[in-house]
C-alpha cells in the first residue's frame, strides 16, 4: 500500500511522453499502481453497437498514470519536487516527509 502520492496532491510527471506535466491527483489506485491525474490521459474508445448501447459511437475515458512516474511538488511557484518518505511524529502517527527539503512534514 503506497501512501506516498494522495488525491489533491500536486504531482510532475517525470518520465513518458508527458514528462514534465504538472497535474492534480483526482483518484490513487494501490491495487494497480496507478493514478488518474487531472489533463493527463485523455482518450477516447471507440464502442460497438449492442442492446445496451444502441447508438455505439465514441466514449471519453481517462487512462491512469504509473505511480513511479510521479514525483510531489513541494514548491508551487518552481515546481521543485521531492522524493516522499514516512516517519513518525511526536505523537506516534506516521506522517509524510519531503526528503529534498530535509525532511519537512507534507500536509
Amino acid at each position: 500500500m503506497n501512501k506516498r502520492i494522495k488525491t489533491n496532491d500536486l504531482v510532475k510527471i517525470i518520465s513518458g511522453s508527458q514528462k514534465g506535466f504538472v497535474g492534480k491527483v483526482l483518484k490513487v489506485d494501490n491495487k494497480n499502481n496507478t493514478a488518474l491525474i487531472d489533463g493527463v490521459g485523455n482518450r477516447e474508445r471507440h464502442m460497438k453497437k449492442t442492446a445496451y448501447n444502441p447508438a455505439g459511437g465514441k466514449k471519453d475515458i481517462q487512462v491512469p498514470v504509473l505511480l513511479d512516474k510521479l514525483a510531489l511538488v513541494v514548491d508551487e511557484k518552481t515546481n521543485k519536487t521531492s522524493r516522499v518518505g514516512l516517519s513518525r511524529d511526536e505523537k506516534g502517527k506516521l506522517v509524510r516527509v519531503a526528503r529534498q527539503v530535509k525532511n519537512k512534514e507534507i500536509k
